[in-house]
């Protein structure tokens, strides 16, 4: 058995999968709907159960032969996620009773009969009517002979069933392994990329990928290692302007990728070369900077520029820039995701972000450089009075924030503040990097 101890929740459209998933992972991370269909890559989540930890997949739902592109992606999801686990949780709707589709579903399960263990769980069982009526669905020929009946909205059953499931982990599994690694979430417009570009690194279809824009409703996490560095990779749906987002689950997912930019460390914002920096990739960019995140823009699709003349990547660097000033920190790396190019630097420069994010620099070296500089050319005066910085210090902060110590703190002017940004940023390296100056009075 796995130490990773990995539980997949499975089963046809609509019977409340991503509710359950929100149950045993103990917050709302999926999105949930009436609407079929909303969950569509695997979702992972983490979870514990009287001293066992567990790993978690929420699974879109299963429709046998479908012709719809989605539906059949989805299927292949389910799939996978049914490879990967050790325990696999078969839901089925006690309100609904036994569907045609949980009859074809059924079928796909039988061949891992004896290859790992798998339990019926009956939704919706709120009433006791409800409850005692499951029996039904022993005709699926599913189950350790045991159906579980369980409201995964109100949490009854549950316990019960977590029992169960459980008993099958001979290790106590790791523990929710985010916490203290790295995370990088790939943000932008839809349709730009990012999940092509995820599935690419990971190796496996991971999200669902289509021509069609909105194809990721959710973001989704997964553990990488590249460059001798560990870290976490999130896809996220495509962030459009509020005025565009028109649907409940389009409206959540866009809040799902908001969270997911302010809860990374690194945001790598893909724009589509073909399209060039348009308003809602610099509302990304800005809303990256004012949440002080690592940032890399990565222009894909620049396969598709055609006539390259020497400087044409300059020359698109710069019209980014001029768009994003005063930003003026952040690297531009080039790629076409399809053709495989220059993917893995994308990659390369995120971790070195990350670093140059988490970088401590020594007082007496900050003291070194930083008062030569101020030397060279200090604060004006303002009206009549003279500013002197004497000591600089980085505050023990997650960004990179320096305190400049003055006798008229309060005096010291924006274009001054740049200046000294730009000395900063000569000396030490911060490419990628928001850092923050505060002046306090000495």
């Amino acid at each position: 058995m796995s130490t990773q101890n990995t539980i997949a929740i499975v089963g046809r459209p609509n019977v409340g999968k991503s509710t359950l998933f929100n149950r045993l992972v103990g917050q709302r991370k999926a999105i949930m709907d009436n609407e079929s269909g909303v969950t569509r890559d695997r979702h992972y989540g983490y979870g514990d159960w009287i001293g066992k930890n567990f790993t978690v997949i929420d699974t879109g739902g299963y429709v046998h032969n479908s012709e719809d592109i989605f539906e059949g992606e989805i299927n292949k999801q389910v799939k996978l996620a049914i490879e990967e686990a050790d325990v696999v949780l078969f839901m089925v709707d006690a309100e609904a009773g036994v569907h045609g589709l949980d009859e074809e579903f059924a079928h796909v399960l039988r061949r891992y009969i004896g290859k790992k263990p798998i339990y019926m769980v009956a939704n919706k069982a709120d009433t006791n009517l409800r409850a005692n009526g499951v029996g039904e669905f022993y005709s699926l020929g599913l189950g350790d002979g045991e159906i579980y009946a369980v409201s995964s909205a109100n949490g009854h059953g549950t316990g019960e069933l977590l029992d169960a499931v459980v008993s099958n982990f001979e290790e106590p599994g790791v523990e929710e392994p985010e916490s203290e690694i790295p995370r990088i979430a790939v943000v932008g417009r839809p349709n730009v990329g990012k999940s092509s570009l995820v599935n690419l690194l990971l190796g496996e279809d991971r999200s669902i990928v289509t021509d069609i824009a909105g194809t990721t409703r959710d973001s989704i996490s997964a553990r990488y290692n590249a460059f001798g560095n560990e870290f976490i990779l999130v896809d996220t749906a495509g962030l459009r302007r509020k005025a565009k987002v028109s649907e409940d689950v389009e409206f959540y997912a866009n809040m799902r990728s908001l969270r997911a930019l302010e809860e990374c460390d690194v945001c790598i914002v893909m724009l589509d070369a073909s399209r060039g920096i348009e308003a809602q990739d610099v509302n990304i960019i800005t809303l990256a900077d004012k949440n002080r995140k690592g940032i890399v823009i990565l222009v894909n699709k620049w396969d598709l520029v055609e006539n390259k003349e020497t400087n044409t990547s300059k020359d698109f660097e710069a019209k980014i820039l001029e768009k994003i000033a005063p930003i003026a920190y952040i690297p531009v790396i080039f790629v076409s995701v399809l053709n495989k190019q220059r993917v893995h630097k994308a990659i390369e420069t995120a971790i070195e972000v990350y670093h140059n994010k988490r970088r401590k620099i020594p007082t007496s070296q900050l003291n070194d450089v930083m008062l030569k500089e101020i030397e060279k050319y200090g604060p004006p005066a303002l009206k009549g009075k003279m500013i002197r910085i004497k000591y600089v210090t980085q505050l023990p902060t997650h960004n990179p924030v320096f305190a400049f110590f003055a006798n008229l703190p309060q005096y010291v002017q924006t274009n001054y503040t740049r200046y000294l940004e730009n000395r900063m940023r000569e000396h030490f390296d911060f490419r990628g990097v928001p850092i923050g100056i505060v002046y306090r009075k000495k």
